[in-house]
Formats: structure tokens, sequence, C-alpha cells
């Protein structure tokens, strides 16, 4: 009853394609007050990983803020990659083995630009991404390896370098580090930083014990010694 109060536009649950013609998952929600005749800012809302999809029709924690989000004119909207834990079958499941964050990343921007094929009211020149975890994972990934379409970034506790990682979740999907050597440089934003050319928030607690912070030490470095030091903005918490 309480939410039926708010100002809220549509939320959309559609299917968009890769490059290669495999059919995304997405959802995209536009403002109470939408135009279609206008063009918006959008932000992606991102996990990704093989542990889990944002693309679902339920509840979920980041829904009031995504909404106050649309409330103030933005698009947000959600893609699920190849990999992640959706009813796709094996063959789904198994295409991103090995090269975590490879792939899905590829993904995630295909179904960037074919949303904004499909729906001329989504302005490409204003793309931001966020997520936490694996989620900030990715958005390392996009704002790295597809700099021109993605303007802003919010990383929450990302693992910029997958050998820091637990191998209890890592090596389920990389395999062994020692077995994978190119799999596990391929698949880490870190080797990839000095693509950034947009705005990049990093936000990191320095407790965190499943996500460990050397890893957002580590990257800080590369990106200082690249010359990064004016896209980006770091917050940590003790």
């Amino acid at each position: 009853a309480r939410l039926a109060l708010l100002a809220r536009g549509e939320v959309q649950f559609l299917r968009v394609p890769a490059r290669d013609g495999t059919p995304l998952d997405a959802w995209v929600m536009t403002p109470p007050a939408f135009d279609s005749t206008r063009r918006y800012p959008v932000l992606f809302n991102i996990y990704g990983e093989p542990a889990a999809q944002t693309v679902l029709d339920a509840w979920n924690g980041d829904y009031l803020w995504h909404l106050m989000l649309t409330q103030q004119g933005y698009i947000v909207a959600s893609i699920d990659n190849r990999g992640t834990p959706a009813p796709r079958g094996r063959a789904w499941r198994r295409s991103i083995y090995g090269a975590i964050g490879v792939l899905s990343s590829a993904d995630q921007a295909d179904g960037v630009r074919a949303l904004a094929k499909r729906f001329p009211y989504i302005d490409s020149t204003r793309v931001g991404v966020w997520g936490w975890s694996g989620g900030g994972s990715m958005t390392l990934n996009l704002m790295f390896r597809s700099p021109d379409l993605y303007k802003v970034g919010m990383a929450v506790a990302p693992v910029a370098d997958e050998r820091l990682y637990d191998t209890i979740y890592q090596e389920r999907y990389m395999g062994l580090p020692q077995d994978n050597v190119a799999g596990y440089k391929a698949g880490s934003a870190i080797n990839f930083a000095e693509g950034l050319k947009g705005h990049l928030l990093v936000v990191h607690g320095s407790g965190d014990d499943n996500v460990h912070y050397q890893g957002t030490e580590r990257l800080v470095n590369r990106l200082v010694a690249l010359g990064k030091k004016r896209g980006i903005r770091m917050r940590f918490f003790h």
C-alpha cells in the first residue's frame, strides 16, 4: 500500500541480442513522467557472475533507490549475460568457464547497444553502470574494456585481480591459477585499466573479509601509475 503511493514509471521485461544473436534477458525502468520523444541518461545495475541473476521479476533491495533515480529523470536497466544462473541450459552456463569477465562483459556492452538501438529515448552518450562484488568487478571491466560506451561507473567491493579472490569461488569457475594463467589474466580488470576514460568511483571496506581490500589497493596503484588520477574517486570504510 505504501509503495502504491510513490510516483512510479513502468518496468518492462524483454530480451536483447548479443553480437552473435544470443538473446539476453533485461529489464528497463522508465521515469514516472516518461516522454518517449525525449532522450534519457541510463544507469545499468549489473552483477554478471555465475552466482546470481539481476533480471528477476521479484522484489530487490535496490528497487527503492532505483525508483528514486527514475524520479530524478533517469532510466534504470539491467541485463543478464551468459553464465548467470538463468534457466537457459548447460551451454549458457558453461560458456564462461575459465574466462570469467571476458564474454560476460562483451555481452553486457552488446546488450546496451541493442537497447539503445531499439529504444531511441535511451541516450547512448550518457550511460552509467554500477554493481557490488561481482558487479563491482563487472563495472571495472566495462569501464576499462568499453570506455567509449560507459561514461560513469561505481564499483563496490570489486575483485580487480581474480588471483586474489576466494579459491572456493574463483577456482570453481576458472580452474587452478597455475593451469589457467591466460584465463586469469584475461578476466582480471586490473590488466585493462589503461582503457579508463570516464569517471569511476570505487567503494571498498578495508575490513572486507570476502573481497579482500588488497585487490583495490593494487588497482589504485595501477591507475595512479597509468596517470588516471583525474578520472577516479575512492571511498573507503573501516
